[in-house]
């Protein structure tokens, strides 16, 4: 059986916590309360605190809701994040890359798709 890329690439723990940051810029800017934001935005309240604390990732419809609740552009909750082909994730800002293992690389069927959860560091 040949290796397959995963069905799903969760956010890594970075991505969330840039994700939290520029909600609480964005949020801090348009100089509302988290409690404001909730109600505007139609989520609980504690919701709004895990998503600026980076301990959870927001569904699109969700993320739409919270930039459209806070007169921003989607764009601008997601300033810093980039996904590339491969499972490499980059957040701007800082040194650290998830890249693939080097043997997968060396194999003649090497393919950014063919990464699997074990490859990545």
């Amino acid at each position: 059986m040949s290796p397959r890329a995963p069905a799903t690439a969760p956010p890594t723990p970075e991505m969330k916590l840039r994700l939290g940051a520029n909600l609480a810029r964005c949020r801090e800017a348009a100089g509302i309360s988290q409690e404001e934001l909730s109600f505007r935005a139609s989520i609980h309240r504690t919701e709004v605190s895990l998503l600026e604390r980076g301990e959870r990732m927001p569904r699109v419809d969700t993320a739409l809701r919270l930039a459209g609740s806070l007169g921003v552009p989607l764009g601008d909750l997601v300033t810093g994040l980039e996904w590339r082909p491969g499972y490499e994730i980059v957040v701007h800002g800082t040194w650290e890359v998830c890249e693939r293992d080097a043997r997968l690389a060396e194999g003649p069927e090497a393919s950014p798709a063919l990464a699997t959860p074990g490859d990545l560091r």
